[in-house]
C-alpha cells in the first residue's frame, strides 16, 4: 500500500516539476516565469520529498527530507520576491496584457503626496533638513 501511494506523490510531484519547467518557458514576462517557477516547483519537490519519507521510514532520513524541505521553502519565496524587486528596479518591461501595477500606482501617489506637503525625495526629508 505504501509503494502505491508513494508512486502516485512521485508522480504528481514530477508532474508539478514538469509544469513549472514549461512555465518557465511559456510565460510572457521575468515576472509570470518566475511565479510559475517559484510555486509550481516547490511544490513538485514537497511532494517528491513526502514521497521519499514514506519510503524511508526511518528517522535520519526523514529529518534530513525535513531539513532539506525547510530550506525550500524558507529560501524559494525570498529568491523569487529578490529576483522579482530586482527586475522591477532595473525597468523590465512587464508583459502587454499586464492590466495593474501595483507598485508603480504607490509610488505616484507617493510622490504625489510629498509634492503636496512640500518633501522633495521618497524617504520622507524636506529639502534642507541634512
Amino acid at each position: 500500500m505504501t509503494d502505491i501511494v508513494t508512486a502516485f506523490v512521485w508522480l504528481g510531484g514530477s508532474l508539478f516539476a514538469l509544469l513549472a519547467a514549461v512555465g518557465v518557458l511559456r510565460m510572457p514576462d521575468v515576472f509570470t516565469r518566475m511565479q510559475a517557477s517559484t510555486k509550481a516547483s516547490t511544490l513538485g519537490l514537497g511532494c517528491l520529498l513526502i514521497g521519499a519519507a514514506l519510503q524511508m521510514a526511518d528517522f535520519g532520513s526523514l529529518i534530513r527530507l525535513a531539513s532539506i524541505g525547510a530550506f525550500v521553502l524558507l529560501t524559494t519565496p525570498v529568491a523569487g520576491h529578490v529576483i522579482a524587486r530586482a527586475s522591477y528596479f532595473a525597468e523590465v518591461p512587464l508583459w502587454k496584457g499586464t492590466v495593474l501595477d501595483e507598485r508603480r500606482q504607490h509610488a505616484t501617489d507617493r510622490s504625489q503626496k510629498d509634492e503636496r506637503s512640500g518633501k522633495d525625495d521618497l524617504d520622507g526629508r524636506s529639502e534642507g533638513s541634512d
